[in-house]
């Protein structure tokens, strides 16, 4: 009887290779290029933060070479404009002057041609004009590149008063400002004692005349006053005024206005709200 030799088994299949686990478990490839990926994308970060820190300090050196220039220039053009003759004074006009020479207002002014413009001191110079009897108001300003303005308010005279033998034009304030050759017509007489701007009776006369319409004011010759409660005015025609103080001025000018068209020599409006008219 034979034995027949048994088949041999069959070989077992080739195992596949298993990757080489790391210490958490995760394969070590996978971590080798986790690291990789992690450090390239920090690498790019650095690299993009120094790229603003660049960008960011020319940035502030433009600035700060742009306001250097800017400060030079600034220094130069004050130094032109106020050290140097090329802006100076070479003109100073002066306007609104009817009864002033204008040759009284440029002396006054006192402004020294080749001044720099820029360092004339107009609230001194305005001070200066201004201290002219006939000026009410001065107003000084700069027209570059090289004149001074003067612009002149004059004072203008309501009445007229005699003061050391001589008529002087006096104005609503009681400001006695000009000397006269001789009294003009169409400007009634202050008769006050002691005429001027700090007495009460002549700011008492002189509120009384300001307060009438031109056409009342045209007929009165003289505005007297011996105290600032006893104020008259003489009209055309020998006619009185009986006044008063200076209250209620504005209604004592309108029925004034109303009484003239009454016949009379003496009208009483120092109550304006009783009114009388005396032949």
């Amino acid at each position: 009887m034979s034995t027949r030799p048994s088949n041999p088994p069959p070989p077992a299949p080739p195992r596949s290779a298993e990757p080489e686990v790391g210490h958490r478990g995760r394969p070590r490839k996978a971590c080798a290029t986790s690291r990789s990926a992690h450090g390239g994308s920090a690498h790019g970060g650095s690299a993009q933060r120094a790229a603003q820190r660049a960008a960011r300090g020319w940035r502030s050196r433009r600035i700060l070479a742009v306001a250097g220039v800017l400060v030079v220039l600034l220094g130069a053009g004050g130094w032109v404009v106020g050290r140097t003759g090329l802006l100076a004074v070479r003109t100073v006009t002066v306007t609104g002057v009817l009864a002033l020479p204008a040759a009284e207002v440029l002396a006054a002014a006192a402004v020294p041609r080749g001044e720099p413009l820029a360092r004339v001191d107009t609230g001194a110079v305005a001070g200066r004009v201004g201290a002219i009897p006939g000026v009410a108001r001065v107003a000084v300003s700069r027209a570059w590149p090289s004149t001074l303005r003067i612009a002149v308010t004059e004072r203008r005279g309501v009445a007229v008063v005699a003061l050391q033998g001589a008529p002087w034009l006096v104005d609503s304030g009681g400001v006695v400002f000009q000397r006269l050759a001789a009294a003009p017509a169409g400007l009634p007489r202050l008769d006050v004692p002691g005429a001027g701007r700090d007495n009460p009776a002549s700011r008492a006369a002189l509120s009384a005349l300001t307060a009438l319409s031109p056409a009342v004011r045209a007929q009165v010759r003289a505005v007297v006053a011996t105290t600032p409660e006893a104020v008259r005015l003489q009209l055309s025609g020998a006619r009185t005024v009986i006044w008063g103080d200076s209250d209620e001025a504005g209604a004592k000018a309108e029925a004034l206005q109303a009484l003239l068209g009454r016949p009379g020599r003496t009208y009483d409006v120092s109550t304006p709200a009783v009114v009388t008219v005396r032949p």
